[in-house]
């Protein structure tokens, strides 16, 4: 019994052992069956980029807008938006480019359009590429299988976009794309570029115009002989640069015997030699060039013979000129240090003038072992005394003479403190900002050496130049202007006081009159005036001028009548010696006058007629003094009774010349630095200003506008300096200014240039400001900080037909010396220069209501369909072609 059961026993465990072992093997069946309802990564990865474009196609571009879609640079009409798919281990990255509003239908040359939708004439794509370094497909097989993965997705979704794939390497700019038209039409893309060694037919009209027919069929043997092709062309010039090597060789060619000193005499001419600012500084020309931009529109041609014509047309047969400034980076570049000119130097006088509170006198900054002075000596430099010699020479030139210049003054410029531009003080400024780097220590070394020239000419009695010795003080001007004023005033009193009496006052020899009395210094008679007591005709005398003053002068004339406590009396007081001077010179012309005569000469307000109102016109005549010359005690009455009758040779000059001009030269040689700096920013604005306003731009209404707010901003930012306010708290706002001004003076630069280079055509050279002018708008802020503007200058203007003679005179015909050294290698010359760049656009439309492409389907509503279109893209050195052929499937 035993042994049965544990037989039975084992049993049952080999039993359940080969069930386990069956159930095994039907799991291994399991696992071996081939589930075709999952997708593969592919299909994901191509439903993945369905849902994407449903989701475009959905939105449309406005509310893609909405959500954020970029704005493609330099394109006003274009967005993109992006997103990120993954395929394994790549992972890529696809655009979606479309346009807010549609393009019409030859726009393709317009500057708004695309480089893909010229070369492919499509409005909207997609692109798609990996996110790796160069963002390239260089595997065929990736490549093809990423643009079908593309197209089966877009087909699904119903989407007819072109779709596109950058392959190759980068710089080669191939792709291939392809776009599902309906259910009927497929269209193909494809595009590459030879970067050298471009075949010699393939630079002529001929040879690309067979390289599109050759699309059509097997070989150029087969093909018809006549193929309707719509054409249209834009060439781009490109004015030439200034050839160096001719100028050098022309001017060594005339003669071979030139010595070196008479070549030196004749350096290279610049472009702005006859610029206002040229004595200053040779700007950089902001006009680097002209891009002239000739178009054909679309024309048919049957024969390829008949693209040697348009070869050889002339430019002018051309449908549209566009002419586009090529302009210097500087000009956008804010950066320090990349734009040269006042502004610039300016600003180093401001930074001097934040220094000029270090020391008490400008000795200070000069001396060596000053203390507190070696760290800041230690940055700062000192042209040589070869350097100041030639700056003093300028400066006190004996062939400028007098500053009789009157110049065209800005309405505001009389509001800003400073020198007029061709005066001594504000040529001393202007030659300040260009000696060393303008620092402090080098001012003062200058301005020593300048007071010690002005203190020779004083000595020596010699005319100070560019300084008026006659006239009154301007006290609208700066102090120290006014001061060289009285100094060169003083100067000519002085040599006068040195020559022999009476040899400038011939005209005063004294003549008897009726009553055997002498009269002296007379000017001639007053029309239709006679003395009261003698009825003899009254005479004019001449007088002493009126008290020369400055400024400060008639500060303490204020001040002194504040102390006295009695101003009106206190300025009678000061009158007395001018009013004594006149009535002295009076008696001695009309020696028979009364007070009343010289009432009625010198103040007619004092004198009441009485003649009229009776209608009286006898002798003598009614009326009698004012009330306050009527007054007992009258000071003026007491002051004809007191005064002498002496005319002007024979009176004491009420201005002391030699009193007067110490004090002056006392002033220069003792002039606190940071007075001497903020007087000298003031003038360093106004002359900067004043130079630059005399540039010629012709007609340009926005710089006119930008010049005289600059001159209200200067006037309104000086009126703080003049205000006594702390330089710390006026730094900001000055190199604010800097900045404003460095931007109102590139813009002046520019309108100058484009103006002498299209003065023939007025009403183009304005527009093209225009459009620069709107661009370079946003920079022209007040901040201190670099401004970011990445966007680029493409405006162009369209020449009309009237201008284009103008605009073909820039480009000059080529001397022999460019000709030999250049290979023409394509056709279609202006003035003998070649294009920079030629596209051109070949295209075949057929109708589909019969041949090849005829198709029931609804897709195409016009009729008509473009088969093949070929854009060509080459210059001198390369080719790219861009093909696009649809297909009936």
């Amino acid at each position: 019994m035993a042994s049965s059961s544990t037989s039975s026993k084992y049993a049952k465990h080999r039993r359940i052992g080969e069930d386990e072992e069956e159930e095994e093997e039907a799991e291994e069946e399991l696992e071996r069956f081939d589930d075709f309802t999952i997708a593969s990564s592919w299909e994901r990865f191509i439903s993945e980029i369905e849902a994407i474009c449903c989701q475009w196609l959905a939105d449309g571009p406005k509310i893609l807008m909405k959500k954020g879609a970029e704005s493609v640079p330099s394109f006003k009409n274009l967005y993109v938006v992006k997103r990120e798919l993954k395929h394994g281990k790549r992972v890529y990255c696809m655009e979606y480019h479309f346009m807010n509003s549609s393009k019409g239908k030859h726009s393709y040359w317009d500057d708004d359009t695309h480089s893909m939708q010229i070369s492919f004439g499509v409005n909207e794509f997609l692109i798609i590429a990996p996110l790796s370094a160069s963002g390239v497909v260089l595997d065929d097989p990736e490549s093809t299988k990423l643009l079908s993965s593309v197209a089966i997705a877009l087909s699904n979704c119903g989407g007819n976009w072109p779709a596109f794939v950058l392959v190759h390497d980068p710089s080669r700019k191939a792709y291939i794309g392809i776009q599902n038209l309906g259910t009927v039409f497929t269209r193909r893309f494809e595009a590459d570029r030879i970067g050298s060694q471009v075949p010699i037919r393939l630079m002529h009209l001929e040879g690309l115009h067979e390289l599109f027919l050759s699309k059509f069929v097997l070989s150029s043997t087969d093909f018809p002989t006549k193929v309707k092709v719509n054409f249209s062309m834009k060439l781009t010039y490109r004015t030439p640069e200034y050839d160096n090597d001719n100028e050098e060789i022309s001017i060594s060619g005339a003669t071979e015997s030139i010595a070196e000193s008479e070549v030196a005499s004749h350096p290279k001419k610049q472009w702005d030699d006859d610029c206002s600012w040229a004595e200053w500084y040779s700007a950089e020309d902001p006009v680097k060039g002209f891009e002239l931009t000739a178009i054909w529109g679309e024309r048919v041609f049957e024969e390829t013979l008949e693209m040697a014509e348009v070869e050889n047309a002339s430019s002018f047969d051309a449908d549209s000129w566009l002419l586009h400034p090529v302009v210097s980076p500087y000009m956008v570049d804010d950066s320090i240090g990349k734009f040269v000119g006042f502004a610039s130097q300016i600003q180093l006088l401001v930074k001097a003038f934040e220094s000029s509170t270090e020391a008490q006198f400008l000795e200070d900054f000069v001396a060596a072992d000053t203390s507190g002075q070696d760290s800041s000596k230690s940055t700062v430099t000192v042209p040589p005394p070869s350097i100041i010699d030639r700056v003093m020479k300028d400066l006190f030139n004996d062939e400028v003479g007098n500053s009789n210049h009157v110049e065209e003054e800005n309405k505001y410029g009389r509001a800003m403190k400073g020198a007029p531009s061709d005066s001594l003080f504000a040529q001393f400024c202007l030659h300040a900002l260009w000696f060393g780097n303008c620092n402090i220590r080098a001012i003062a070394v200058l301005w020593i050496d300048f007071v010690r020239e002005i203190r020779w000419c004083w000595e020596e009695s010699e005319q100070l130049p560019r300084m008026k010795s006659t006239s009154s003080i301007d006290l609208s001007t700066c102090l120290i202007h006014q001061k060289l004023h009285m100094v060169a005033i003083c100067i000519e009193r002085k040599k006068s006081l040195s020559r022999e009496k009476g040899t400038d006052h011939a005209h005063e020899d004294g003549t008897l009159n009726s009553a055997n009395k002498i009269r002296k210094g007379s000017a001639g008679v007053v029309p239709s005036m006679m003395l009261l007591n003698t009825f003899q005709e009254m005479h004019v005398p001449y007088t002493q001028d009126a008290r020369l003053m400055t400024e400060d002068m008639h500060e303490e004339r204020l001040h002194a009548a504040e102390a006295f406590g009695n101003a009106v009396g206190l300025s009678g007081q000061l009158e007395r010696d001018v009013l004594s001077s006149d009535m002295s010179a009076f008696k001695a012309a009309n020696p028979d006058a009364v007070f009343e005569d010289f009432i009625r000469w010198h103040s007619p307000g004092d004198w009441v007629s009485e003649d009229k109102a009776d209608d009286y016109s006898g002798w003598p005549p009614k009326g009698k003094l004012s009330q306050r010359m009527s007054e007992h005690g009258n000071m003026w009455r007491k002051i004809w009774n007191d005064a002498p009758a002496l005319p002007v040779s024979e009176q004491r000059s009420l201005l002391d010349p030699i009193r007067e001009g110490e004090k002056v030269l006392h002033y220069l040689e003792t002039l606190r630095p940071h007075q001497l700096l903020e007087q000298m920013v003031c003038t360093a604005f106004k002359s900067s200003a004043d130079i630059l306003n005399r540039t010629t731009y012709g007609d340009f209404k926005l710089m006119k506008t930008k010049m005289d707010q600059l001159y209200a901003t200067i006037a309104s930012t000086l009126k703080s300096l003049q205000g006594k306010t702390e330089i710390s708290d006026l730094s900001g706002d000055l190199k604010r200014l800097c900045q404003v001004f460095e931007h109102i003076e590139k813009l002046l630069i520019l309108a100058g240039s484009v103006h002498r280079k299209l003065s023939d055509a007025p009403r183009l050279s304005q527009a093209i400001f225009v459009d620069y002018f709107n661009y370079y708008l946003p920079k022209m802020g007040t901040s201190l900080e670099s401004v970011c503007y990445e966007k680029e200058f493409t405006a162009k203007e369209k020449v009309g037909m009237h201008e284009r003679d103008a605009v073909s005179n820039l480009f000059p015909p080529p001397t022999a010396n460019q000709s030999w050294r250049k290979v023409l290698s394509m056709g279609n010359l202006l003035n003998g220069h070649e294009p920079i760049q030629r596209e051109i656009v070949f295209s075949v439309i057929e109708r589909i209501s019969n041949g090849h492409y005829s198709s029931p389907t609804p897709l195409c509503t016009d009729g008509h369909i473009e088969t093949h279109r070929m854009y060509i893209s080459g210059t001198s050195n390369d080719l790219w072609v861009a093909l696009s052929v649809t297909s009936w499937d």
